[in-house]
């Protein structure tokens, strides 16, 4: 069961702002990219059906802290770990390396919930049939 994944990215001009920096809002983007191929991976999707609900991760918090300067062409190493599975939701750890210069570290934490069309949004335990998949570190 897999409880960390390891992803590359190779930074783009429109990633980087002004300065020529990676803009900090791209973490974000770096960090749910990230937790997308790990689902993939366990062969779901942030978005999918399970018994006929749409069953999606919304955001309870996220937040990244930058150490480095990261910019354009560079490529830069993403280390997802769970820090912890919870009944309904699961807590990611991101670290960013470029070679071995730790240049941010992040978190989110979703909960798992059915997001019918129509219907509010609530929280549900995770799917038995992904739970098994997921250990946390």
């Amino acid at each position: 069961m897999p409880s960390e994944f390891h992803t590359t990215r190779r930074i783009e001009f429109a990633d980087t702002d002004l300065a020529g920096i990676v803009h900090f809002a791209r973490f974000f983007v770096f960090m749910e990219t990230a937790e997308h191929e790990f689902l993939n991976l366990l062969g779901t999707s942030v978005s999918s059906i399970t018994k006929g609900n749409r069953i999606g991760w919304p955001r309870i918090a996220a937040s990244c802290e930058y150490l480095s300067p990261l910019r354009f062409e560079e490529t830069v190493d993403i280390h997802l770990k769970v820090a912890r599975k919870g009944v309904k939701s699961i807590t990611y750890k991101f670290e960013f390396k470029r070679e071995d210069i730790l240049i941010a570290h992040g978190s989110i934490s979703s909960a798992c919930c059915i997001c019918n069309p129509g219907e509010d949004i609530r929280a549900i335990p995770i799917p038995v049939e992904l739970a098994d998949k997921i250990e946390q570190c």
